[in-house]
């Protein structure tokens, strides 16, 4: 068995492997194996008798929590299994917290260790109480907008001749009269007089991902924001494209509005608000939105465009945008963007964890050297795509010139162009034949 989540081999024992134990009580529990290469195979242990003896207690004197040690013989080689069980209160070692996610121990620290912190004693950010906010830090305008959009889902019944006030104790946005967090992040005023990175950045950048062409910062709550930013986008950063139906002109912009308007709310609603702001980068080719925050345990990127449960990092400001009809249903965002990007004709965006954040990223062209990289063409075939965008089309003939190849390779490298990959149309027939690019599909 390979390592995994609950799963790490070490051929030797270092005290700093205490770390490790740390890490797995502080996840979901584990196995670590000590005497074995990282193919699990046995090497055997020196000192492995003593060892087993010492491993206890040094476990609990630096964490003060215990772990089952067993002593094990394969084949003439000892070795030891230590299992540790998850703890639901925070396991630190010399003031230090760890925590196992799939392969890999992570120290936490700032944000992360905070959201932590809250999750270990069965608290969320934005459940928690906001002392410095009246109600006087809530927008009556973005209220109204809110209970105009929920009277259309109709998901918030009862709400004719509310307060302000009942209203928010009716969201759970508020408890005993005190505002919680994550009422100022969706209706207040100015929730960067309490939260100074609720802001979202926008950047035209250069290729080169240092070049900054131009740039924005939008400010705001979660409803205010997320018109400005799609406002902003289609204003200055996005390209039109233009169509005609009969005598109407039509306007469209380059990304689907239903996958941009998924990514923003997505990226406000679960987004770790004491980390670094929201960052929206717009290219030639493509548009990439980061969010500071990794997935919770038990989703994978592979799971996420898939049907599958939510585990909103905020649960509290989730529920308020469902019932106002804001977002339809929990865990069918991600799908979403990647059937809005499917029927407008681009290419599956792609989904990545970076920088101890979450990236989605939206691609214009279907054609581009990092899409056709995606797709897994070789050399010849890419030079022949390039080739295709510059003059139009390509013969069989020209295939082998350029790429230097048999006419055998030229028409298996074509048909897989057209046949599996589906970027290429033949046209023609016999010495007449050619290929051009699909455009559109």
């Amino acid at each position: 068995m390979s390592e995994n989540q609950n799963i790490e081999y070490k051929s030797s024992w270092h005290d700093d492997y205490l770390d490790w134990i740390c890490g797995f009580a502080n996840a979901q529990g584990g196995k670590i194996y000590f005497g074995k290469n990282n193919d699990g195979k046995v090497v055997g242990l020196k000192n492995s008798h003593e060892l087993s003896e010492k491993i206890p207690n040094k476990i609990r004197n630096s964490m003060g929590i215990t772990a089952e040690v067993n002593l094990l013989d394969e084949d003439g080689k000892t070795y030891i299994e230590i299992v540790v069980q998850p703890y639901s209160v925070p396991i630190s070692i010399r003031g230090r917290y760890f925590y196992r996610s799939g392969s890999v121990k992570h120290e936490l620290t700032g944000a992360a260790l905070n959201e932590f912190l809250l999750k270990k004693v069965g608290q969320t950010w934005d459940n928690m109480p906001e002392e410095r906010a009246t109600i006087a830090d809530i927008d009556e305008n973005t209220i109204k907008k809110y209970l105009r959009k929920a009277e259309t889902g109709g998901r918030l019944p009862d709400t004719d001749g509310l307060t302000t006030e009942e209203l928010l104790e009716k969201l759970r946005l508020s408890e005993n009269g005190i505002l919680k967090r994550a009422a100022i992040v969706l209706f207040g005023k100015d929730p960067g007089k309490f939260y100074p990175n609720t802001f979202v950045k926008i950047g035209k950048f250069e290729d080169d991902d240092f070049t900054i062409r131009f740039q924005e910062v939008e400010e705001g709550n979660v409803i205010e924001v997320l018109e400005k930013v799609l406002r902003t986008l289609d204003y200055k950063f996005l390209i039109k494209n233009i169509s005609f139906e009969g005598m109407n002109r039509i306007e469209t912009l380059e990304y689907p509005v239903p996958a941009l308007r998924e990514m923003l709310f997505n990226a406000l609603i679960h987004r770790n608000y004491m980390g670094a702001p929201t960052q929206l980068r717009v290219y030639d080719n493509k548009l990439q939105l980061w969010n500071h925050g990794t997935l919770p345990v038990g989703i994978t990127l592979d799971k996420l465009s898939k049907s599958h449960s939510s585990f909103p990092r905020n649960p509290i400001l989730a529920e308020a945008c469902f019932k106002g009809s804001y977002i339809d249903s929990w865990g069918s965002g991600i799908m979403k963007i990647v059937n809005s990007c499917k029927v407008a004709g681009l290419p599956a965006p792609t989904l990545e964890e970076d920088m101890g954040g979450f990236m989605v990223k939206l691609f214009k062209d279907r054609f581009s050297k990092e899409q056709l990289e995606r797709l897994g063409l070789n050399d010849r075939q890419m030079k022949a795509v390039e080739y295709i965008k510059t003059k139009g089309k390509i013969t069989n003939a020209e295939y082998q010139e350029i790429n230097n190849v048999s006419k055998r390779t030229a028409t298996n490298d074509l048909s897989e162009l057209v046949e599996q990959h589906k970027l290429l149309n033949n046209k023609g027939f016999g010495a007449g034949s050619y290929y051009e690019l699909i455009i559109g599909q």
